[in-house]
């Protein structure tokens, strides 16, 4: 049904459904506002509440004692990770992982996963690698994943707890270090090294990512992989940037630039659909996503990598992924001999 030019859910929706974009809209109103929302919840607990003292002791723990452990691996609670809610998520876009063939993981080996694009906020690699329902486990069982996050996350009261439990490490090069460094291996460091910036790229049918300019981000994760002897794996998530649109202009994005680079997000406007309607809102569309995980390129094991090297190996990754890429296009994108993923 449509009314004023706004497409209307049909009245009758199975449950299941209903579920699934509750779970999918929540899920990222959580990731976008669960923040600040917690962060002003401590403040009102200390002030106007009884429970100030609990608080105070909270507060206290983790910014003298717990603050740095999303840089020494984190705090994976595996009951969290099994939530039904995880998997109404998934099955909304529906999201699913896949493996190139003959892929196959070392248990002895410590790996970073590079995932491409980033999209609004990575849904298909959460989805894929936060739960215990994306798929991971069932490819690679003999390691733990732990995805890389935005540091701030970790300093927000309560948020933290929900993003460590679910497998997440902050954003640092100790962070990152630390797991590929693991002793006997086992460990799986996920990350999205095209960043928050990469989302202004999140536009549907576009393949746009951010891997060439100069930065820690771009090229740091190729210095630690050295340093480490780790294997770089290229992840790409067809269908990612179909999840949303968004607003532009020249305005907007001066002014998107002077906040992210104050807060470390890329304040996007994404233009998704709402609740009980398709035609706009901050709910993600229901667009399929298949994660699909490359074969790993390796690299050998350099105390100090100069400059050289490290552009050596980062090249070498950039034609790995761009012809992976390449090769699998065809099998998730419509009109695939016109789309082609672009590097800056």
């Amino acid at each position: 049904m449509e009314v004023a030019g706004v497409k209307f859910a049909p009245l009758y929706v199975p449950l299941e459904r209903r579920l699934q974009t509750l779970a999918a809209g929540v899920g990222f109103l959580w990731l976008i506002f669960g923040g600040i929302v917690c962060l002003f919840l401590s403040i009102y607990l200390v002030l106007f509440t009884r429970l100030w003292w609990a608080t105070l002791l909270y507060l206290t723990w983790v910014f003298f004692f717990d603050v740095k452990v999303c840089e020494r691996g984190g705090r994976t609670i595996k009951w969290v990770k099994s939530w039904s809610w995880w998997k109404y998520m998934k099955d909304y876009f529906p999201v699913s992982m896949e493996r190139l063939p003959w892929v196959e993981l070392d248990e002895k080996r410590n790996y970073l996963f590079c995932c491409f694009p980033h999209g609004m906020l990575s849904l298909g690699v959460l989805c894929a690698f936060i739960n215990e329902h994306g798929g991971f486990k069932t490819y690679f069982p003999r390691h733990k994943q732990h995805v890389v996050t935005l540091t701030q996350h970790y300093m927000m009261p309560f948020f933290r707890e929900m993003a460590l439990a679910l497998g997440g490490i902050s954003a640092t090069a100790e962070s990152i270090e630390y797991v590929l460094g693991y002793p006997g291996g086992g460990h799986v460091c996920v990350l999205m090294p095209g960043g928050a910036q990469e989302s202004y790229y999140c536009k549907p049918g576009q393949y746009k990512i951010i891997l060439k300019k100069v930065s820690f981000q771009r090229k740091g994760f190729v210095r630690l992989a050295l340093r480490n002897g780790t294997p770089l794996v290229p992840v790409l998530s067809f269908g990612e940037t179909d999840t949303f649109d968004q607003l532009e202009g020249e305005t907007l994005r001066k002014i998107q630039e002077v906040l992210r680079k104050w807060i470390g997000l890329a304040p996007v406007v994404p233009v998704g659909r709402g609740f009980f309607q398709y035609s706009f809102g901050l709910v993600p569309r229901r667009k399929p996503i298949v994660v699909v995980v490359g074969h790993p390129l390796d690299v050998p094991k350099i105390e100090n990598p100069s400059a050289d090297e490290i552009e050596e190996y980062h090249s070498k990754f950039v034609d790995h992924l761009v012809q992976m890429f390449e090769e699998q296009k065809h099998n998730y994108i419509e009109d695939a001999n016109n789309k082609h993923l672009i590097v800056e």
